[in-house]
């Protein structure tokens, strides 16, 4: 059986919503309820902030957190996490994204267990799509493989036919498995992928680097924070 973690990368510099993983949701920070969520689906000592901000590092440290200070140079959450486990030392990380109030311990715990048994594969989730979030730029639509693999994900509303009329199916869920060996890879690069640059989408400098991701099918929960107003939309959700 591998050892693991589960780490969750925050960053107080976002281009879309400065100061995210601190805004309030029912009178708590959004990385208390990530944190949260995480610490139902296994033990506490192997869930992990990861950040540059010495404002996060604060927040989680008074409710008890773990936190994994990283540089202000990680290209993307997918570096910060091999630097965070450069110091940890974990055969593989599960990776809970800080903007994800609403995700469900289930499917954390669920791509822990897989991670557990076997770390040959990259795993990434994804789920049907809301009609109403195909045109979204901040939701990646994902392209999968009879064989459940990833073949592309953009955030324009691929596929699209010869009419440019969008049959997006499904969306990224951001819960991430990588090995250790997998983390190594991604960070040695020195600069992002030509398509991830260009998309804006981490997962796919694997894709240029002919590594496969493997994809894991997840009901619809919720929605990811990306600006201000899905922001609105969560805290309407949560309330429920």
């Amino acid at each position: 059986m591998y050892n693991g973690a589960v780490i969750i990368p925050a960053r107080y510099q976002s281009s879309r919503f400065p100061g995210k993983p601190l805004a309030i949701i029912n009178n708590k920070t959004m990385i208390w309820h990530v944190y949260n969520k995480c610490i139902q689906a296994i033990s506490k000592e192997r869930v992990y902030v990861a950040t540059d901000s010495h404002e996060i590092r604060s927040e989680v440290e008074s409710f008890g957190g773990n936190v994994i200070m990283t540089s202000k140079n990680c290209m993307t959450g997918t570096d910060r996490l091999s630097e965070a486990n450069k110091e940890l030392d974990y055969d593989f990380v599960v990776n809970v994204q800080g903007d994800e109030p609403m995700i469900e311990p289930k499917y954390i715990q669920k791509i822990f267990k897989i991670m557990e048994k076997d770390v040959s594969s990259i795993l990434n989730c994804y789920c049907d799509i809301h009609e109403d979030e195909i045109l979204s730029q901040n939701v990646p639509k994902m392209l999968i493989s009879k064989n459940g693999r990833l073949i592309y994900t953009s955030r324009g509303g691929v596929p699209f036919d010869k009419n440019m009329d969008s049959h997006s199916k499904y969306k990224q869920v951001c819960i991430y498995g990588f090995s250790k060996d997998h983390l190594k890879l991604f960070s040695s690069q020195t600069q992002k992928g030509e398509i991830e640059k260009f998309e804006d989408l981490e997962i796919l400098r694997f894709l240029e680097l002919d590594i496969p991701v493997h994809m894991i099918k997840v009901d619809p929960y919720g929605i990811a924070v990306d600006t201000p107003s899905d922001l609105d939309i969560v805290k309407s959700l949560m309330k429920l």
